[in-house]
């Protein structure tokens, strides 16, 4: 098995409990949200947490320790309600479903773009998000 293959595996495995048919809606969100220029890729995403003294929370994701949980509630209050309800209508599900969903696909998604603490560069990213995607089905 790839890495690819292997990370593809156990980001699936943190959307086991999100219908399957919002699977790659969710990871299109993600995809959107590292790769939003408002929104600064990894590095953004991190100062965001720390702005919402959640930094810790981060720092545990991009780290080679254990992924620390996040609420869907403190998830929603760094990404902001309209970027919440911007995903839930483009998905047609409900706001504390997308915050419920991103709490769990998030962490994973972060740890496994970060291998050995470090932000990983050019289009690991999306190779990452296209093996998943490929084991969607």
């Amino acid at each position: 098995m790839g890495l690819f293959d292997s990370i593809a595996g156990e980001v699936l495995g943190a959307l086991s409990n999100a219908n399957s048919e919002h699977h790659a809606g969710l990871l299109d969100a993600v995809s959107g949200m590292l790769n939003n220029p408002q929104i600064g890729g990894v590095t953004g995403l991190i100062q965001a947490f720390e702005k919402q003294g959640l930094g810790g929370v981060m720092s545990s994701w991009v780290g080679t320790g254990q992924n620390l949980p996040i609420s869907p509630e403190q998830l929603q209050s760094v990404l902001g309600n309209e970027h919440i309800q911007a995903i839930a209508q483009k998905l047609g599900i409900s706001t504390q479903d997308v915050s419920t969903h991103l709490s769990q696909l998030l962490p994973a998604v972060i740890d496994k773009m970060t291998p050995n603490g470090q932000v990983a560069q050019g289009d690991a990213f999306g190779s990452v998000l296209g093996a998943i995607k490929g084991a969607l089905g």
